[in-house]
């Protein structure tokens, strides 16, 4: 954790007069795929960069109402890029970015203008075919570096148009429909804060008609996962991880998450390896493990890092300790921070395209953040997350603002300060949520055996 911390340091970066927080490990930019969510991750430490890291993305959206994929600094100037979606790891992100800046209704504007542009650029763009399910055309689009499912499709793509002559693409693609659904998502949750009930609840439908298209053309029912679709029409028929973005994006529905988790996640012989959350199933024929950037099979700390959200979307809060552990120990006391980590052995792949790697801002984020709901305090919306995980004993403190919260954990109980003054005091394994003030608001078990009753109530610390 302490390495973690110190090492992020390094990837705070001035583009022009705004700070940022950079990928790092070697990527010296912010992608849409990584630095919204990485900088509402970090807001908590660097107001400044986690705004920011929101901000220049909405800035700089176009006119038509694609935004940047990447941005980088070049010749000292802030330079958008626009050859690749790289992914969209953006509504929730920046929606609780408002609750954590303090609720700026322009901001907040500014949000649902950005999500209802792209939103609408997608539906006139990204469904060439005109089957009704938006597309991926490069392999960036999706994040999916060198990634062999997409064959011969580019690395990257400017055109408003799809490229021709490729194997797969346009690829009726899970990722692209996700990212529809999670902007309908949110603009739907927008529409409520502003008081709009009438605009909530269209955006709503709009989302569901998304979820729907997604279980009608690309679910397989026999298969209990999402196969992307290639411009044949024809289902790709690789079991690839791209069920658990969907997750991230809240896409899937309460039973389709059910049936993969079961089926195919927790499966040791797909993604449950030793290392668990391999790109693509272990004994898939696609899978291939190789130790330099390639989504076609080691671990990313990206999908570490986007499990939390996916798993507790649909309330596997449970699981989030066992992948927690996994990549600690991987991580181990050498505490060099890479992209990619041997699915079988747990071992990082410390060697990058550019040579020796560290420092890479997903896989420190994501020790910060399992820390977080293991052992610590996250801040999500008006909501306060308490970690009590066995097996450890520690000490967490989050100031925020005029305020401070505080987590005792020893061997068998937590205690829990607000302001210095004692909330609650319980026994392990459990995820405590309260809001602001402390005051109860519901609990999750991490472990089947966490005794829930061990709460001791909150009234008697006035």
């Amino acid at each position: 954790m302490d390495s973690a911390q110190r090492k992020t340091l390094n990837n705070l970066k001035m583009f022009e007069n705004r700070l940022v927080l950079i990928e790092g490990g070697g990527y010296e930019k912010i992608w849409l795929e990584t630095q919204p969510m990485g900088g509402e991750m970090y807001a908590k430490r660097n107001m400044e960069a986690g705004i920011n890291n929101q901000l220049l993305f909405m800035e700089h959206q176009r006119a038509d109402g694609r935004m940047p994929g990447s941005i980088a600094l070049i010749n000292n100037r802030i330079t958008p890029q626009f050859d690749k979606f790289q992914g969209f790891c953006f509504p929730s992100s920046a929606l609780n970015m408002y609750y954590l800046m303090g609720k700026d209704k322009e901001y907040l504007t500014l949000l649902y203008i950005t999500l209802e542009k792209f939103d609408s650029y997608l539906w006139k763009t990204r469904d060439s075919d005109g089957d009704g399910c938006l597309e991926s055309w490069c392999k960036y689009d999706t994040g999916e570096d060198h990634a062999l499912r997409y064959q011969d499709a580019p690395d990257s793509w400017s055109k408003e148009t799809p490229p021709t002559n490729c194997k797969a693409v346009p690829m009726a693609s899970l990722d692209i429909m996700s990212f529809s659904y999670s902007a309908r998502e949110t603009l739907s949750v927008i529409s409520s804060i502003q008081g709009n009930e009438d605009r909530k609840n269209q955006w709503k439908r709009k989302a569901l008609a998304i979820q729907k298209t997604i279980k009608d053309y690309l679910w397989i029912e026999s298969k209990d996962a999402c196969f992307d679709r290639d411009k044949y029409h024809k289902t790709m028929d690789v079991l690839y991880h791209n069920n658990l973005r969907a997750m991230y994006w809240n896409s899937l529905t309460k039973p389709m998450a059910e049936r993969f988790v079961k089926k195919h996640l927790l499966n040791p012989e797909e993604f449950w390896s030793y290392m668990p959350l391999p790109s693509v199933a272990v004994n898939d024929p696609l899978f291939r493990n190789i130790k330099t950037n390639n989504w076609s099979g080691q671990c990313e700390a990206l999908t570490y890092q986007r499990a939390i959200r996916a798993l507790e979307n649909y309330d596997y809060d449970d699981l989030i300790p066992q992948l927690g552990k996994k990549l600690f120990h991987a991580i181990g006391d050498s505490c060099v921070f890479v992209q990619q980590y041997d699915p079988f052995t747990g071992s990082p792949s410390l060697i990058s395209l550019d040579g020796l790697q560290d420092s890479y801002g997903p896989a420190m984020l994501s020790v910060m953040e399992y820390t977080s709901r293991m052992l610590g305090i996250h801040i999500e919306q008006d909501h306060i997350f308490w970690g009590t995980c066995k097996g450890y004993e520690s000490e967490y403190e989050q100031i925020w603002g005029n305020h401070s919260f505080r987590i005792i954990n020893n061997e068998k109980t937590a205690q829990a300060f607000v302001d210095g003054k004692k909330v609650f005091e319980s026994g392990k394994d459990l995820k405590i949520i309260t809001d602001l003030s402390g005051n109860l608001l519901y609990i999750k078990q991490f472990t089947a055996d966490a005794d829930i009753r061990s709460i001791k109530t909150f009234k008697i610390y006035p």
